[in-house]
């Protein structure tokens, strides 16, 4: 999800021309980036099971697509961990690089994504006791992450890194989403625990961390609407990332839902029929405004795709963004009952599939080829631009 080199340019690597790249060149230049893979596969396994229509083998394909984004993330944890150790310097330039850095985002709700996929269809294969302890370990873990990269990337941005006027993109909103997905997969945690203060207090926290991802993402969002309007798009891979927009907004409407559910376990009933009652009350108005973003950053993104836009990690924006419009329109379909909304969330995870194979073919094939691994573009800012005048 962040820029990188696209592999339309294998020249630029060290080992070009190779079938497969080095293990050097795999860990060279391996960036945050990366765990948006994760994201973007663990939440087709998870929209699958919150899904309000079924199929035959849906369920089974939901178990299949969450053993995979299980794997990769074991895969990406000793990967990157090896990255650090074997090239610290590139490592720590990652988190003072402008645009890279935001991306440090992704791992936290990697972590988010993998352990509400175990309580969700995990527990089929390894048994609630262990889908639930695994659950606990991922969403402390990257609670944790998430909290600390939404007070240190904006801390960074006010204080070090260099702004362009016109330097607002998707990529602002990764690291103050991920306490979003730490209230919406935590909704999950709280039927699990032992009645009494600490299960309100969950729940409670929850809302809080509701509060502070949804006020910075409205701000960002309002950042990223005034330089469109004002400067347009780049024109390059990075135009994807406007899918991010759609993030925070479907995961709000995912964790209203979910938390206004889970209310009855923790609170008192009139406490609870009112948290329930906000779960529409707040989800239906921003699922309006996300159905607007979503013909915005089609109509941009086509737009692009048409002008040569190569392939990039950036792609991967097509799908956790989505797949969260797709679980909070879930939400709305059974708060409300509405078939409109059982009939969304069914069309809209279709999309959410086609955009998955699609980016996964395309990076499995980048990786191939090595030209995934290339280093991260300069510092320097991206230009936006617009069309001339007619």
């Amino acid at each position: 999800m962040a820029p990188t080199t696209p592999d339309a340019n294998p020249a630029a690597l060290p080992d070009a021309g190779t079938a497969t790249p080095s293990p050097r060149a795999v860990l060279g230049n391996l960036g945050p980036n990366w765990f948006a893979s994760v994201m973007g596969t663990g939440i087709v396994a998870n929209a699958a099971a919150s899904l309000p229509v079924h199929v035959p083998g849906q369920r089974v394909f939901a178990q299949v697509v969450w053993v995979i984004a299980a794997l990769l993330l074991v895969a990406l944890v000793v990967t990157v961990g090896a990255h650090w150790i074997r090239h610290p310097t590139v490592a720590r330039t990652h988190a003072r690089n402008p645009q890279m850095a935001h991306f440090y985002g992704a791992a936290p709700m990697a972590l988010l994504t993998v352990g509400a996929g175990a309580v969700l269809v995990g527990r089929d294969l390894i048994g609630e006791r262990l889908a639930v302890d695994l659950d606990w370990i991922l969403w402390s873990a990257g609670t944790l992450g998430g909290l600390f990269t939404a007070l240190t990337i904006p801390y960074l941005m006010f204080t070090q890194y260099s702004v362009e006027p016109d330097a607002a993109f998707g990529g602002w909103l990764m690291p103050v989403v991920p306490p979003m997905v730490s209230a919406a997969t935590g909704a999950l945690l709280i039927p699990h625990m032992v009645p009494g203060t600490g299960r309100e207090t969950m729940l409670y926290g929850c809302y809080a961390m509701f509060g502070l991802s949804l006020v910075a993402s409205l701000i960002i969002i309002t950042l990223i609407w005034s330089r469109l309007a004002y400067y347009g798009t780049s024109g390059t891979a990075r135009v994807p990332t406007l899918w991010i927009v759609l993030g925070p907004l479907g995961q709000s409407i995912t964790a209203a839902g979910l938390l206004g559910t889970a209310a009855a376990h923790a609170v008192a009933p009139e406490i609870a029929s009112g948290m329930n009652v906000f779960a529409i009350l707040f989800g239906v108005p921003v699922w309006g405004f996300a159905v607007l973003w979503i013909g915005l950053a089609t109509s941009l993104t086509v737009r692009t795709l048409r002008r040569g836009m190569p392939f990039a990690l950036t792609w991967w924006s097509l799908t956790f963004p989505v797949g969260t419009f797709v679980t909070g329109t879930s939400q709305l379909a059974l708060h409300t009952g509405l078939p409109a909304f059982k009939i969304a969330a069914a069309v809209a995870y279709i999309g959410l599939l086609g955009t998955w194979l699609l980016v996964a073919v395309r990076t499995a094939r980048g990786s191939f080829r090595g030209s995934l691994f290339a280093a991260p573009p300069p510092a320097g800012p991206v230009k936006a631009k617009k069309d001339a005048a007619m």
